[in-house]
């Protein structure tokens, strides 16, 4: 299955993508007098999530079609996750790009708040105290059960979906001293994510997937995830023995390649099998 949020009546609401358009959950609601959480939000929790998926199969595509809505305007999955997690200098290849050594014992973990999100289509801004910012495509996880202590084997059963992720970073603070991270990290407008969230059971390969960073139309780095240093089963059990983890709590799981981004520009996030997160760049100091 496939979800997003959408813009309807004013609001965003959570709705599944089908061939025929995105099917709003409170239309679905509205027709066959159900309950299922009108926020995408709060249907990610795997107890919520598996029913919804099943029941929705049972339907069957010319009954649930009518209701699609088509050229829906998309936003980001959910404003509001209790953690989001990014992990830095994931491929060698990456780390190369900065000169620095990609960690090889441990990952190289931060977070982010929320005020950062942004969804597809909306404005990334270069901030005044930046001369240099890059975007980064990413792969998600969204994880759909209270979990902690995870072991790698179990790693996947937690996993609602995946979903192609933007994240930005102020390079040049960073470069400037190491524990400026989070505040590399943290200008608003830092992470785009959506616009479809790929539920688990859609990815057979997680590991063949192929992560493109775009520019303005044209590839800038792309690998494999197969590549990373630490794979999506690692990244979940390593920090669901540091805390708990949440449905709703996102890993984004590093880049190929991370860009520098211009005025006027416009990056792209291209995930194999999903579909592609888009962005267009503004340097507040051309304003």
């Amino acid at each position: 299955m496939r979800l997003a949020t959408i813009q309807l009546n004013g609001k965003e609401t959570a709705a599944v993508v089908t061939e025929a358009g995105t099917i709003p959950v409170e239309a679905i609601n509205k027709e066959f007098s159900q309950q299922w959480p009108a926020q995408l939000f709060n249907l990610l929790p795997l107890e919520q999530l598996e029913p919804f998926k099943e029941w929705f199969a049972e339907q069957g595509a010319e009954t649930l079609d009518k209701l699609a809505v088509h050229d829906a305007e998309f936003g980001p999955l959910y404003r509001h996750p209790r953690k989001i997690w990014g992990i830095g200098l994931n491929y060698v290849e990456h780390a190369a790009d900065l000169s620095e050594v990609s960690p090889n014992t441990e990952p190289a973990s931060f977070m982010k708040p929320d005020t950062t999100i942004i969804g597809p289509g909306d404005t990334i801004r270069v901030p005044l105290q930046s001369e240099r910012t890059t975007a980064e495509s990413e792969l998600g996880i969204v994880i759909g059960k209270v979990c902690k202590d995870v072991e790698e084997e179990d790693a996947l059963s937690v996993i609602a979906g995946y979903t192609t992720i933007i994240d930005m970073t102020a390079e040049d603070i960073l470069q400037k001293n190491p524990r400026y991270l989070t505040r590399a990290k943290s200008f608003d407008t830092f992470f785009s994510f959506g616009p479809q969230l790929v539920t688990a059971d859609e990815v057979e390969d997680v590991l063949g997937l192929k992560v493109a960073t775009i520019i303005n139309g044209e590839t800038h780095r792309d690998n494999l995830v197969s590549n990373m240093t630490f794979q999506p089963q690692h990244l979940i059990s390593f920090h669901s023995k540091v805390m708990t983890l949440l449905p709703g709590d996102i890993i984004s799981t590093g880049t190929p390649g991370a860009v520098v981004i211009r005025n006027g520009d416009v990056v792209e996030c291209r995930i194999d099998g999903f579909e592609s997160l888009v962005n267009p760049v503004e340097d507040l100091k051309n304003q």
